[in-house]
């Protein structure tokens, strides 16, 4: 039989924790989480953490194994994976793995560009060019470097414009001519369950999380790590509009208002680079037989 890997994605609050949680006992297998913020133990309210309870008897790999003040990237998490699944398939026949970041799924499943890795040097060096100059500063120096990756990038994200500079400055050459997108072939088969809801029924499932987050302490939590706000793992929803409000900016009300829209904004971003695969297959949340029978009728 095929080694198989069971891909699980959609967008965030669609009910992936708990389908996942339900497929995992079905088939015995551990769960591998693809949710970059998941995967550092200072964040558990403001990304969704399955709790201890939910865990409960389920092997996972990549919550909470990190510190905030570890670098890590998606070419580090598709490395560390595919090592997990070498050893995985010794065992098993399957494995599965499930997120709502685009980014790592990709990684693992079509491989990610051999980017270079940046030096400490040149990420403080840029670091204080951000803070010193500005994000419009650097932008500007990107559109000169690399044109072309400056025609697609999203300039108001830091993170990808500093990435991109990084590589410019550090090698001498182009973000884009490391880009190659040239699709690697994996030693298993991939089946790609994606998962979706009408899309007012989503936005509610949306707002309701996020005032759960917040009886459960998200505002807490965000004190606890804002003394490290300007790392690029807390420039993310949920946190940085708690930031504003400790800082003045927003009144709390408005605070959580914001998570909620950027929340939902993120969702179609997360919906629309999915459809973009057609090898997704997709169903609600509820229709657990009709998933397991999928993952049956393709020889597991």
């Amino acid at each position: 039989m095929d080694k198989t890997l069971i891909v699980i994605t959609g967008p965030t609050a669609v009910g992936k924790t708990q389908l996942c949680l339900d497929i995992a006992r079905h088939f015995d297998i551990p769960i591998i989480n693809a949710d970059s913020r998941q995967i550092y133990k200072e964040l558990s309210i403001g990304t969704a953490k399955p709790t201890d309870a939910e865990m409960q008897g389920i092997k996972h790999y990549f919550v909470g194994t990190l510190s905030l003040h570890d670098y890590y990237s998606a070419s580090i998490f598709e490395q560390q994976v595919l090592e997990l699944l070498d050893r995985l398939f010794l065992t098993s026949d399957y494995a599965l793995i499930s997120g709502g970041s685009m980014m790592y799924i990709d990684a693992v499943c079509d491989g990610i560009d051999d980017i270079p890795t940046i030096d400490d040097i040149t990420r403080e060096k840029m670091k204080k060019r951000l803070d010193e100059e500005g994000l419009e500063r650097l932008c500007e120096e990107l559109q000169r470097l690399d044109p072309d990756y400056y025609e697609i990038v999203d300039r108001k994200n830091p993170k990808r414009v500093v990435h991109a500079l990084e590589i410019c400055t550090m090698t001498g050459k182009t973000y884009t001519s490391f880009r190659k997108r040239e699709k690697k072939i994996r030693p298993f088969r991939i089946i790609k369950i994606g998962l979706n809801r009408d899309r007012e029924e989503l936005y509610h499932r949306i707002n309701i999380r996020v005032d759960q987050m917040m009886q459960q302490g998200l505002l807490k939590e965000a004190e606890n790590v804002y003394r490290l706000k300007d790392l690029n793992a807390l420039n993310t929803v949920g946190y940085k509009e708690i930031f504003n409000y400790l800082e003045g900016r927003w009144p709390l009300e408005e605070a959580v208002e914001r998570i909620k829209g950027n929340t939902r904004r993120y969702a179609r971003k997360q919906l629309t680079w999915y459809k973009k695969d057609p090898n997704i297959l997709w169903f609600h949340p509820d229709q657990k037989e009709e998933i397991i029978n999928y993952i049956l009728s393709k020889g597991i």
